[in-house]
């Protein structure tokens, strides 16, 4: 028997690597939906390959050169939000949720309500929601399975273990372009330099993220949620072969590792396959004779001080973490538009989750609260970008 599998965020890194597992294993799964942004030609040609039952465009603009480019196939579609919640809708037994940001919460959460397994590629839904996610997700019987590949080692490698046992989760970082250059360096760094990831494929808003290490810092709230931990046992470990993914530090001195190849195939599978090991096709076995050796080093907030401000932002709580996402999710469009400095990015967020403090205390109650507050941060964080351009430059 078949399992239906809906792909958010279909033509993403995370998509396309889920797509091709499903195209491995078509014995074992079948498509039911197809979820794009604005790319018309790239869900349609995905959709001709993988025949959903349907496919959808979030960008309502993008609709008719969607349904021209599928006209005689045969395959519904259709654009805009109300076609994004009816593919969510179709019966699915395992939602992959891998649209990139905020934008991608409300999707996600209508997948949660509706009893889903969902492989959770998203982590801003929990960095801007968790609280009422975890909830929600207990509530409707969602099963929630960890994608990224720290958070998916880390299921991996609690096994039956209990949190209550642990004394330190830690995540790895690759250190990104910028592991090696001065801040000075760093300062002045390009668009073009920031995305530059050394080790992994990912779309330009991620690999920002991962330049300044604010990546880590969302996913140490996503771990916070995911396995019910306390900001102070969690941390980040800087790991620039990509080898080891998560390690747990048991109470009694023990200490377990998840460790693959850097392929996002990996953590997809292990998610698909719902206890059952998937066969990857040309992915490459990981050898640690010819690795030679791993290494490891202390994450630099001082080079780095997005790190420290999602990491405050963490143990502040409340509503912190959904403010520091949207405040970081417009400070990196201004970045790749050449509108502030790389250290500009850090120096709006940081203002952001101070002016904000006191007017978003707790955190929301549910979705719409939190892409309420998402708006408003926005809004206000557009008006600050030329005091971020000023004061990112003050700083170089």
């Amino acid at each position: 028997m078949s399992l239906t599998v809906t792909v958010l965020g279909a033509t993403g890194s995370i998509g396309r690597s889920t797509t091709d597992l499903l195209a491995q294993h078509a014995d074992r799964f079948r498509v039911g939906a197809l979820v794009g942004g604005r790319d018309a030609a790239a869900l349609a040609k995905l959709a001709l390959e993988m025949k959903p039952d349907f496919a959808a465009l979030a960008d309502e603009s993008a609709g008719p050169a969607l349904a021209e480019a599928l006209s005689g196939s045969g395959i519904p579609n259709g654009a805009g939000e109300s076609a994004v919640l009816e593919a969510v809708a179709r019966e699915a037994d395992i939602v992959v949720a891998a649209v990139s940001g905020a934008a991608g919460l409300k999707p996600t959460h209508a997948a949660l309500r509706l009893g889903r397994t969902i492989a959770l590629a998203n982590k801003e839904s929990l960095v801007c929601a968790g609280d009422a996610f975890m909830r929600d997700a207990k509530r409707y019987g969602a099963r929630i399975l960890p994608v990224d590949s720290e958070h998916n080692a880390l299921a991996q490698a609690m096994g039956d273990g209990r949190v209550a046992d642990i004394a330190k989760m830690t995540l790895t970082a690759s250190g990104g372009p910028f592991r090696t250059w001065t801040r000075e360096r760093i300062a002045a760094a390009s668009p073009a330099e920031a995305a530059a990831h050394p080790t992994w494929s990912m779309g330009m808003k991620i690999n920002i993220d991962s330049a300044s290490l604010m990546n880590k810092g969302l996913e140490l709230i996503e771990a916070h949620h995911l396995f019910a931990i306390d900001a102070a046992r969690l941390d980040v470990i800087v790991h620039p072969q990509s080898i080891v993914h998560g390690l747990i530090a048991w109470r009694d001195g023990a200490v377990t590792a998840g460790l693959a190849m850097p392929d996002m195939r990996v953590p997809i599978a292990h998610c698909l396959g719902l206890g059952d090991r998937l066969e990857i096709a040309r992915g490459r076995p990981l050898d640690l004779a010819a690795t030679g050796s791993l290494t490891f080093e202390p994450a630099d907030e001082a080079r780095f001080p997005c790190l420290r401000v999602a990491r405050a932002a963490l143990a502040e709580g409340g509503a912190a973490p959904t403010v520091m996402n949207a405040a970081n999710e417009i400070a990196v469009a201004a970045f790749i538009r050449g509108a502030i400095p790389f250290y500009g990015i850090a120096e709006l967020v940081e203002q952001a989750v101070e002016r904000f403090a006191a007017e978003f205390r707790r955190a929301p109650e549910d979705v719409e609260e939190a892409l309420a507050i998402d708006a408003r941060v926005r809004a206000w964080s557009l008006e600050a970008v030329p005091a971020a351009r000023a004061a990112g430059r003050a700083d170089d």
